[in-house]
């Protein structure tokens, strides 16, 4: 059923649907600030693998819900790091939280939005509390194997005779919404079954439903989505001046063509919002001997480059020049920073290297500068005696 809220009340829950892909069941944000209560959102990310780019997307949402007045909490989801198909070994967990708490600070610094009012919370802190883990129990007894699988089959790595930590992945993430007491959850499209699932699950257990705003997800550099795992899908937040302009260049970005296109992707969900933050939304792209393209909205920008006026060769170094700028700020942070350089070497060591044993061929005795071996058992001549 539709609220109707006052001109105020109306202006935030419009900053709260900005720009979203899907916003499930308004309603419940709507009811909250008719009531004049700030809305609580929480952000949960699992403390895998190193962040990249595309974590600005949830970023400059969250700074958006910031401004409509949302309590908003950042979960650094160590447990269910580990559940993925271990993608986060126990013995990394607890640095790779701290890694996650200062990277994602700075990406919100970055673009100037204050993190006083934001609140990080560790997944460990509560979610081994007696009252979670009945919890747990409780609802692992009400879905079937194929509802667990089907709610995480986007966000948790699929294979034969996976680990049965997978199935309870999407147990958790359902039970953060009521633990946390939260009214709502941010997340991206991949998460979408997930979500729909708190909406039947948590009534099973009494629990209220919550509200969901889903973030559309971000075009990787390769084709498909931009992900930790997939190294040339992204652009990681520490990556040098020379590695992000590297990586651009190889990009897959083909003339004319606007569909899955990442570096087009960075600008629309990326470098305009941020640029809006700052006061001054528009991406510019510089032409040798003719004025710049200015742009303040993406519908033109594409516009552009379908017909060809806005080519790859002059897309590609503004972009790099965007994002360069616009992690200039992390950059320096991590670099002020020796306790931030000590987290990431505990967090992300490098690989363990196995030395190969060179094999010692054996060629034989009979060989030039063959080793005789005398055999200590075997009686040597004797000189006879007189």
């Amino acid at each position: 059923m539709a609220v109707t809220l006052d001109p105020t009340a109306q202006a935030r829950f419009d900053l709260i649907g900005d720009n979203l892909a899907e916003f499930l069941n308004p309603e419940v944000i709507q009811g909250i600030l008719a009531e004049g209560r700030n809305p609580r959102v929480y952000w949960g990310t699992a403390t895998t693998g190193r962040p990249h780019t595309g974590y600005f997307v949830p970023a400059l949402k969250i700074a958006q819900l910031l401004a409509a007045g949302c309590d908003v909490k950042v979960l650094l989801a160590d447990i269910h790091g580990f559940l993925d198909n271990l993608k986060a070994p126990l013995e990394l967990v607890e640095s790779r939280a701290q890694y996650y708490r200062k990277i994602i600070t700075a990406i919100l610094e970055s673009v100037g939005i204050s993190t006083e009012k934001l609140e990080f919370v560790l997944g460990s802190s509560y979610q081994k509390s007696p009252e979670y883990v009945m919890d747990v129990y409780r609802l692992s007894s009400l879905i079937s194997e194929s509802d667990a699988k089907k709610a995480s089959a986007e966000i948790v790595k699929q294979s034969d005779n996976a680990p049965l930590s997978g199935l309870l992945y999407s147990v958790l993430q359902v039970l953060d919404e009521e633990h946390l007491e939260v009214d709502c959850q941010l997340g991206g499209m991949d998460q979408r079954k997930l979500f729909v699932a708190a909406t039947e699950w948590l009534p099973k257990l009494g629990y209220r439903k919550r509200a969901h705003i889903i973030n559309p997800m971000i075009a990787g550099l390769s084709g498909g989505k931009m992900s930790s795992s997939i190294q040339d899908s992204k652009i990681d937040l520490l990556d040098s001046p020379e590695s992000i302009s590297k990586k651009i260049r190889k990009a897959e970005a083909a003339p004319r063509v606007i569909e899955a296109n990442g570096v087009i992707a960075l600008v629309e969900f990326i470098l305009l919002p941020a640029a809006a933050l700052r006061g001054n939304k528009e991406f510019r792209v510089e032409r040798r001997d003719q004025e710049p393209l200015i742009y303040t909205d993406i519908k033109q920008l594409k516009e552009d480059y379908q017909n060809d006026i806005l080519t790859p060769q002059l897309l590609k170094p503004a972009v790099t020049a965007g994002l360069t700028t616009l992690m200039a700020p992390i950059h320096a942070a991590y670099e002020a920073s020796e306790e931030w350089k000590e987290i990431t070497a505990k967090a992300y060591p490098p690989p363990v290297v196995e030395k190969k044993m060179k094999k010692v061929k054996d060629r034989g005795s009979r060989f030039p500068g063959a080793k005789v071996v005398v055999d200590q058992k075997k009686p040597q001549d004797a000189t006879p005696q007189e």
